[in-house]
């Protein structure tokens, strides 16, 4: 009659043994888990507001000690770019997109990595190798770059627009859209995008220069109704000045570096320089 109760008790306390196991297995789970958030948040705080050396830094240790890990390699990529060393980060990518977990969109990363570091070749083999499916803004900011130096221009003016359709802040990407036309002498065009570019972000110095230039390029020599500074206002007049000497259109050049001299808050070295070289020379 001993043996059930026995049987009982062995029973009891397997079940006891079993059930301290699983709760320390699931502590065990529970504990990876915070790790491995613990581990993507610090990753995203080191891309997004760290120090770019010390972000690649933490992607090398944490990559290496990690190799499964294509979260971390594709951290380090990130950060590389980030730090400037584009061809250092091609590498990195090169691993990433040959890798099981790779996607549409480590392709586009590799394909900016590959054009800063100037092998367009390569970035357009990238590119070209990616789904029509997959759509996104990073893509067509690149298609349209690689179109433009392929000289494709329709193909770039449809990338572009594309491109800016596909974001909020379409500033930047109507900005190069602008400098494309510019360089393709459609002056009137890159007006226009660069205007409409300003109409997104009035902060974007680039475009207004760039505004400028084209203006200056048809022989239009008064300031685009643009917010600035005045550092800002004496940089494009010097910007003005240079557009119209370029045109041949001498004693306008003078009279805008004069201005731009005038206007800067401070002494402005650039301008006073090419208002003495151009006042020297007229004077010979």
């Amino acid at each position: 009659m001993r043996h059930p109760i026995i049987m009982s008790a062995c029973l009891g306390l397997a079940l006891a043994g079993c059930a301290e196991r699983s709760e320390r297995a699931e502590v065990e789970r529970a504990l990876q888990s915070i790790d491995a958030i613990d581990s993507a948040n610090l990753a995203e705080i080191m891309l997004d507001a760290g120090d770019p050396d010390e972000a690649v830094a933490y992607f090398q240790t944490a990559s290496a000690e990690n190799p499964d890990r294509v979260d971390l390699r594709r951290g380090l990529a990130t950060a590389l770019v980030r730090a400037k060393q584009p061809a250092r980060a091609t590498s990195v990518w090169r691993q990433v997109v040959a890798s099981p977990g790779a996607t549409s969109a480590d392709r586009v990363e590799y394909a900016d990595a590959l054009i800063r570091s100037g092998d367009w070749s390569a970035a357009k083999t990238q590119l070209d190798s990616i789904p029509p499916t997959f759509e996104s803004y990073e893509r067509y900011r690149l298609e349209a770059m690689v179109a433009d130096g392929n000289q494709q221009w329709d193909k770039a003016d449809s990338f572009y627009q594309t491109a800016a359709g596909l974001t909020t802040t379409p500033a930047s990407v109507l900005n190069n859209w602008g400098y494309s036309k510019l360089s393709r002498g459609d002056y009137p065009g890159a007006e226009r995008l660069f205007a409409e570019a300003l109409s997104h972000d009035e902060g974007l110095f680039t475009a207004k220069n760039n505004l400028v230039l084209a203006r200056g390029a048809q022989r239009n020599y008064t300031l685009p109704v643009v917010r600035t500074t005045q550092t800002e206002r004496a940089q494009l007049l010097h910007t003005m000045a240079l557009a119209a000497i370029k045109q041949g259109d001498v004693a306008t050049g003078q009279s805008l570096l004069r201005e731009a001299v005038e206007t800067h808050p401070q002494h402005f070295e650039a301008a006073a320089r090419a208002l003495d070289a151009l006042d020297a020379n007229v004077a010979n």
